[in-house]
């Protein structure tokens, strides 16, 4: 039986099982592709890797994807949808570091992504302007554009997707008695990272902390004046949390704590009104979050320039924005038309100002009246009771801060979070069927507050992409991409990648 005839059974099955009858019609999207991509060191160029929901990371990878999926649609009150796909293939393997405690030596410990995988499998519904998912599904920024940002600080697309339950508005939704000129738009939800053999495979079990079985939640609110006027404001604010599951510290290749986290019912309420917890010491779980804003003009040919920012926050004083000028600041321009230059995207991000470890001892400073102490230690996307902000050691939120899979010392955590640099992206068309895009970085990091770096590193990274639909087969498309690293922080780097996808529709009509 051919792979076509295996997903129309399937999908036979899926229309049963939902109800739709015989005499109902369905389509649903499919898509087959091939990707290939080689280069030098033990890791894809940054711009190859970024922004890709985790799928490709390896300096040499031959992958085959096959997905098929029905999206949600706005014709009907309540509609229905679902997803399913998967991945396989070869990829070269890494040497990371890893302390044997028998022996107390370090060993080489060799690792590669899994030969089959599945990226997504979910099904959702609809009612009216309300949706609910269940299952894996890749999502990247509400706010900003995907092609040419540099990634959303705290839901990029850069990492694979997490198990989840998520509700919330299908799209923007007017607020009643506001006449359309105020929207909304937010969603909740709660997941379970399942990256635990992953964490196991990679951790150094010397030194730091071993983080599994965590919980993810996710929270965003955003509000939107009228956006059929020339100009238009989007404003608002995300939250993402990690709980649950249980942490084991190690100190010189010996494991001297192991602590489990609350994840009781009440502990989900507790993520979603965080309050002070004495069984962590401050309030439940690991947050951040981000403070959203963008501002859109659109000219009268219908042309759209955006000025848009993302203030980053983990603690009382990044909500109070105390933490200078952090976050990322952009401008963009969207053409009305498809042209040679489509879009285009400059961003300056900067992370350098937060406090880092904080320590205060009265007894430090004798005749003082304060009587309580503290202790603390600003890093972003790292904590020090649950894992980084990563899956399957892919960055969720940017793909700026350099993320803990490049850590071939077996070290889980960003080990530079003090990061300052420029982003830019530009895509456009030459010809009827071909498109380009390029993309440019630099960036100089100091290390983390808790470990800063002697002497700083710095990467200036590049892509240019181009993308050919092939005018004589309606679906198959070509995409090639050379891009390049240069500086410490990933190494001097030259990649290129090739993928070649057919995408088509299955319909099944009334009888």
């Amino acid at each position: 039986m051919n792979p076509k005839t295996v997903i129309k059974v399937t999908l036979s099955l899926a229309m049963a099982l939902s109800g739709v009858g015989a005499s109902a019609q369905l389509e649903v999207d499919y898509r087959a592709s091939v990707t290939v991509n080689g280069g030098n060191g033990d890791f894809a160029p940054y711009y190859i890797a970024s922004n890709r929901h985790g799928v490709l990371t390896q300096a040499y990878d031959g992958l085959f994807q096959l997905g098929f999926w029905k999206p949600l649609t706005t014709d009907r009150r309540f509609n229905y949808g679902f997803g399913v796909d998967i991945w396989s293939g070869a990829s070269s393997s890494v040497d990371y570091r890893r302390f044997d405690g028998p022996s107390e030596k370090w060993v080489t410990n060799q690792q590669h992504p899994a030969y089959m995988w599945v990226q997504q499998l979910y099904g959702e519904v609809k009612y009216r302007g309300v949706f609910l998912t269940v299952g894996i599904k890749e999502h990247q920024s509400a706010l900003l554009n995907n092609a040419l940002t540099s990634g959303d600080l705290v839901e990029s697309g850069n990492a694979r997707p997490i198990p989840e339950v998520r509700t919330g508005f299908i799209d923007f939704q007017d607020i009643p008695f506001t006449n359309g000129w105020v929207q909304i738009q937010g969603e909740i939800s709660y997941g379970k990272f399942s990256d635990n053999n992953w964490l196991k495979h990679h951790y150094n079990y010397y030194n730091g902390h071993l983080a599994l079985g965590g919980l993810y939640t996710y929270k965003r609110a955003y509000f939107r004046t009228k956006p059929t006027e020339r100009f238009s404001v989007t404003i608002g604010a995300q939250a993402a949390g990690l709980f649950g599951g249980e942490t084991t510290y190690y100190s010189r290749g010996k494991a001297i704590l192991t602590q489990k986290h609350p994840h009781g019912v009440k502990d989900y309420f507790e993520m979603f009104i965080p309050k002070l917890s004495s069984e962590e010491g401050f309030v439940m779980g690991n947050h951040l979050g981000s403070w959203d804003f963008m501002a859109t003009y659109r000219l009268k040919n219908d042309s759209e320039l955006k000025a848009y920012f993302q203030w980053p926050w983990e603690d009382g004083s990044g909500i109070g924005k105390m933490n200078g000028f952090d976050g990322l600041w952009g401008l963009e321009y969207k053409a009305a038309t498809r042209s040679v230059v489509s879009g285009a995207v400059i961003e300056y991000l900067d992370f350098t100002n937060q406090s880092g470890p904080i320590h205060w001892e009265p007894g430090d400073s004798p005749g003082t009246s304060i009587s309580a102490n503290a202790t603390g230690g600003d890093e972003y996307y790292n904590n020090g009771f649950y894992k980084s902000y990563a899956n399957y050691g892919m960055s969720i939120g940017t793909p700026f801060l350099r993320s803990p899979i490049y850590n071939i010392d077996g070290y889980y955590g960003f080990i530079d979070n003090r990061v300052r640099g420029f982003h830019v992206g530009v895509l456009g068309a030459v010809s009827k069927s071909v498109d380009y895009r390029v993309m440019f970085s630099y960036r100089k990091g100091w290390g983390s507050g808790r470990l800063p770096r002697v002497k700083p590193v710095t990467d200036t990274s590049m892509m240019i992409e181009a993308n050919w639909a092939v005018p004589r087969v309606k679906g198959l498309g070509v995409k090639g991409q050379l891009a390049f690293d240069a500086g410490s922080m990933y190494g001097d780097k030259f990649g290129a990648c090739v993928t070649v996808s057919y995408d088509g529709l299955f319909k099944f009509r009334k009888r």
